[in-house]
């Protein structure tokens, strides 16, 4: 059931009769009778749905994440949904358009900001109805549904546009509006965008149409009004050639265990489509068809009008494989124009790229930080915790790394006993983790996910601000960084670090920083910390624990062959590490130690037979009750190097005791694991 609440084009008010609803089978007037009229305030979920919740969250498990490795996939709409819907929606033909938001969004969270989905070329408004359920826990949506025979122009889109979202202004000026348009809906956004540079606009432009293939446009004025023509010209929906390049797929060995579950779901969207072509012929007749050719003309010629007008932050996911509505040199130029734009292209994509299964928008919102409930983002109370889902993905994407180095997780109980666990690890926050940063952070991973797995531990680490940074022409791609922001990764500032305490947050920071992150040859297990204490007195503020840690294991994994001094001798990656350390920037700006003038760059390195990875968590410092105390910049500097000396035991402790593990190296670990099962844990050294 997807119809709750329909808008009128004239004025936002109520629809109170049927006859300008979307019309269709008995099925589509069942859906009539869930209409609702317009409430004054945004719908919220019924009290009962919060009683339901909460009782189920008493009952859930201590750990949810500890199930992820058999995580099903978040649920989501089939493309044979979005036909079948469709259906009731194609009937439609005539009326005025009108927004229409569905049923399954209706329980977002308090202070969610509003969503309108303006749509591709088919017009329903149904585009989004595969990611419907999860942006619906975190937007407010609403979709505009354009009727199959309505002509409505280009400006008066525009003017209904402007309307709702002058009138939602209104109402939550402090709230963003955020605006996801496809194709044509995506000139419509920056069209909007630059007619009201006063409002508060988030734009997300979902394969955007910057030009029109004229050759297409012209064949469809003397092509017949027949679906299997229109289709195969338009769209690309030639049956024969889908069925035969699945059968060719499916019949390659390689590519069946290349594209795993691939094959099937292109067999049942190909099923889907041939099962509803009637749908798809009243979705797209040739008139219909040509007006829109007309108005996407229309619609592109205005946005590049105005495009140096447009002043909200942008999000552009253009298609890898979609060459009829734009190109590389259109996006090229959008984001150099644009102040606040984010390019990220799905490679792998086509015309519709909302209705595939590779496409996940709410995790895509997530990777690059683009959601926010105020006039600016924070990195804390903005935050989206990773679906159980999302988080097995995580591992499964280090699953290779995990089984090299079999990690040893090490930590320290109450009364100083060494347990091989994390049970001395403390169960709630605040608490800031100080450890040694191995080179580019391989440690990461292992540790953020296992924490979470086995203690429900949700470690916040505070990272260098290149992470979110998104930086045109990068030699590094801005997917790499991924990971850290849908794992929580915040800027490192101070008052980030104060507000992660405020939060009771489980925080880690690496004080050596990137200098310890990109070390040289030679310099493996030795810390770069600062002289001065730069967190234990905001840590006491708030009684936090500090949890020292010391990480063994990356001369086991890799080596260094060209550091920052090697590339300093070659001129190209000279030319390379300058930039990226510009772009970069400096965060210990006025320090005028090694710390502060650290050079960004990609170490050479040269893979080994990988080793193990040993993790060991010192005795937690607690500082409840220690802040008027720790306000002596003294008595700060002597618990600040009580905890590098704790840091530096852990390491030195580690070293030492790995050279009695008698699984310290690959051959040992796989032939214990091909006896005892490939998921039994391996032995290490006696405690």
């Amino acid at each position: 059931m997807v119809v709750a609440i329909l808008r009128s084009i004239s004025g936002l008010c109520a629809v109170s009769s049927s006859s300008n609803l979307p019309r269709g089978n008995s099925a589509a007037k069942h859906r009539i009778t869930a209409i609702k009229s317009v409430p004054t305030t945004p719908p919220s979920p019924p009290s009962g749905v919060r009683r339901r919740r909460k009782n189920k969250d008493e009952n859930m498990v201590e750990n949810p994440y500890s199930k992820a490795e058999a995580a099903r996939p978040d649920l989501r709409k089939t493309l044979s949904d979005f036909l079948e819907e469709a259906r009731d929606f194609v009937g439609d033909g005539e009326g005025p358009p009108r927004w229409f938001s569905p049923l399954e969004c209706g329980a977002q969270a308090q202070g969610s900001p509003l969503l309108l989905y303006l749509p591709g070329i088919d017009g329903t408004g149904l585009g989004l109805i595969r990611h419907h359920k999860k942006l619906g826990e975190i937007f407010d949506i609403w979709c505009l549904h354009i009727p199959v025979r309505d002509r409505t122009s280009v400006k008066d889109l525009v003017k209904l546009i402007e309307r709702t979202i002058r009138s939602e202004h209104c109402r939550f000026p402090n709230r963003p509006i955020y605006l996801v348009g496809e194709s044509i809906g995506a000139c419509l956004a920056l069209d909007v965008a630059a007619k009201n540079p006063n409002i508060d606009l988030a734009l997300i432009l979902v394969n955007p149409a910057t030009h029109v293939n004229n050759f297409m446009s012209r064949m469809l004025t003397v092509l017949p009004d027949g679906i299997p023509t229109l289709l195969e010209v338009t769209f690309g929906l030639k049956q024969g050639d889908l069925l035969k390049g699945l059968l060719d797929a499916l019949s390659n060995e390689f590519s069946v265990q290349r594209m795993g579950g691939l094959g099937g779901r292109m067999l049942r969207d190909l099923f889907a489509v041939s099962a509803n072509l009637p749908t798809l012929c009243r979705m797209f007749p040739k008139d219909t068809l040509l007006w829109k050719f007309e108005m996407l003309k229309y619609a592109i010629t205005s946005v590049n009008s105005l495009i140096y007008s447009v002043r909200a932050e942008t999000l552009i996911l253009p298609s890898g494989r979609d060459q009829w509505l734009h190109n590389d040199e259109d996006i090229d130029r959008y984001s150099s124009t644009l102040p606040k734009c984010i390019v990220r292209k799905l490679d792998d994509s086509g015309l519709f790229p909302l209705l595939e299964d590779i496409i996940d928008l709410a995790t895509i919102i997530k990777f690059t930080c683009f959601y926010r409930r105020g006039k600016s983002h924070d990195y804390i109370s903005d935050y989206i915790v990773p679906t159980l889902f999302e988080f097995k993905q995580q591992l499964d994407d280090h699953r290779l790394l995990m089984d090299a180095i079999s990690p040893v997780m090490l930590s320290t109980l109450e009364d100083g006993t060494v347990v091989r666990s994390l049970e001395g690890l403390p169960s709630e926050g605040p608490a800031v983790y100080v450890g040694y940063h191995m080179i580019l952070g391989f440690e990461l991973a292992p540790m953020v996910g296992l924490l979470m797995k086995h203690r429900n531990i949700h470690m916040r680490g505070l990272t260098h601000p290149m992470v979110f940074m998104y930086i045109r022409d990068s030699i590094v791609d801005p997917k790499t960084f991924d990971k850290y922001k849908l794992m929580g990764g915040v800027p490192v500032s101070n008052m980030n670090f104060y507000k992660l305490l405020r939060e009771k947050a489980h925080v880690l920071l690496y004080p050596g920083g990137v200098r310890e992150a990109l070390h040289r040859k030679g310099e493996e297990y030795k810390l770069f910390w600062p002289e001065q204490s730069e967190f234990v007195r905001v840590a006491s503020k708030f009684g936090a624990k500090i949890v020292p840690f010391g990480v063994v294991g990356e001369d086991d994994i890799f080596k260094i062959v060209l550091d920052s001094n090697d590339q300093r001798n070659i001129p190209i990656l000279k030319d390379l590490m300058e930039k990226a350390t510009k772009d970069a920037g400096n965060i210990r700006e006025g320090d005028e130690s090694e710390l502060g003038n650290q050079d960004c760059y990609i170490p050479g390195l040269l893979p080994k037979i990988p080793g193990r990875f040993y993790y060991y968590f010192g005795k937690p410092i607690d500082l409840a009750g220690k802040e008027k105390e720790l306000k002596d910049k003294d008595k700060a500097q002597e618990v600040y190097l009580q905890a590098k000396s704790e840091v530096e035991q852990c390491i030195a402790y580690l070293k030492m005791k790995r050279e009695s593990d008698p699984y310290r190296h690959l051959l040992p670990r796989m032939l214990y694991q091909a006896s005892h099962g490939w998921s039994s844990e391996i032995p290490t050294f006696d405690l």
